[in-house]
């Protein structure tokens, strides 16, 4: 294992673990988020844990079954469930019900845009709500698989079987559809706006060149890619799907075609999540065993914050200013690790 070189008056390697705030949640745990500094563990099933620097866990119920779906822009988290109902959470822990599907299907998927806007889907409808509650639809080919916001404009990508659409919700041209055999299930812009990454139900990723839609292919995972994440500035993507962290180029303006990806913090164990600080080039990594590692993108040296002898790390996330990382594995056991 490469470690970071401490400052002097940084703390050592072995004090990182010993300064993680234990945070025993009792339910287990799908994903993490912050709003402002409270983390917000959501469960499977009905209810967030809201988490405070103290340590401190408040339950808040947000729906009357599963939760299936997840966004936040770190002042509110909106949630999609199998109650066919979408709702937002806030940091002093209030619950507002933002629209519900008429036919009571089940809330897929869900994306945050950070005029206020949302979207959400359920089975081949796709629906975006504006910051001025007007609300438009469109139905795709098939089920969707995963939505996102582009970073500029009110534009939205739907992932769906044999490719994704882009959409947009306030002009009347038609939507424009990406082909690429498969499915696929999640979705993320470049924050440069210039690619599209579908995750595959396969072990690969599938991107776009939006300039061209010219395809980019990025295979050669063990397993599915479950979790992306961009680097502070947009020039790498990291992913799970293997035994290390895969670090995908993205900073020329032909991303990664034609180039291998970076291979860092290798494991005898698979990368379940991953999470990039919002400011530095460092990023957060959960593998399968239990473990989670800080590690810096420049040189693949890592800090261990946690030891591994526990489910797999379900969920990983920093707040807005990268200074508190939070995590939970599958059993809902985590804490909270402030920088």
């Amino acid at each position: 294992m490469k470690e970071f070189t401490p400052a002097p008056d940084s703390p050592s390697i072995v004090s990182v673990t010993d300064r993680v705030k234990p945070v025993a949640l009792g339910m287990g745990v799908t994903s993490v988020h912050f709003l402002g500094d409270r983390a917000a563990f959501v469960g499977g099933e009905e209810n967030v844990a809201l988490v405070d620097a103290g340590g401190d866990v408040t339950k808040v119920a947000v729906h009357s079954g599963g939760i299936l779906s997840t966004a936040s822009d770190g002042k509110r988290l909106i949630m999609g469930g199998d109650d066919g109902k979408v709702t937002a959470l806030d940091a002093k822990g209030e619950v507002t019900l933002l629209a519900t599907d008429p036919k009571r299907r089940w809330i897929d998927a869900v994306a945050l845009h950070a005029d206020g806007a949302f979207a959400w889907s359920a089975g081949k409808t796709a629906v975006v709500k504006s910051g001025k509650n007007e609300e438009k639809s469109i139905e795709v080919p098939s089920t969707v698989g995963g939505l996102a916001f582009a970073p500029k404009g009110l534009r939205l990508a739907i992932a769906h079987y044999n490719g994704a659409t882009l959409w947009f919700p306030n002009m009347a041209a038609t939507a424009e559809f990406l082909p690429w055999a498969g499915s696929h299930l999640g979705v993320t812009f470049s924050p440069d706006n210039k690619f599209l990454v579908t995750a595959m139900h396969e072990p690969a990723l599938h991107g776009w060149r939006l300039a061209d839609n010219r395809h980019m292919r990025m295979t050669g995972y063990p397993g599915r890619v479950r979790s992306m994440s961009w680097s502070a500035g947009g020039k790498a993507l990291a992913t799970s799907g293997a035994d290390t962290v895969i670090l995908w180029p993205f900073a020329s303006k032909d991303g990664p075609m034609g180039k291998e990806p970076a291979m860092i913090a290798p494991l005898q164990a698979r990368v379940s999540v991953v999470a990039c600080h919002p400011k530095n080039d460092i990023l957060a990594a959960g593998y399968g065993d239990g473990t989670v590692l800080m590690v810096r993108l420049e040189d693949g040296a890592e800090i261990l914050v946690r030891r591994n002898g526990t489910p797999p790390v379900a969920a990983l996330a920093w707040n807005a200013k990268g200074t508190l990382l939070a995590f939970a594995d599958e059993n809902g056991d985590g804490g909270l690790l402030e920088l």
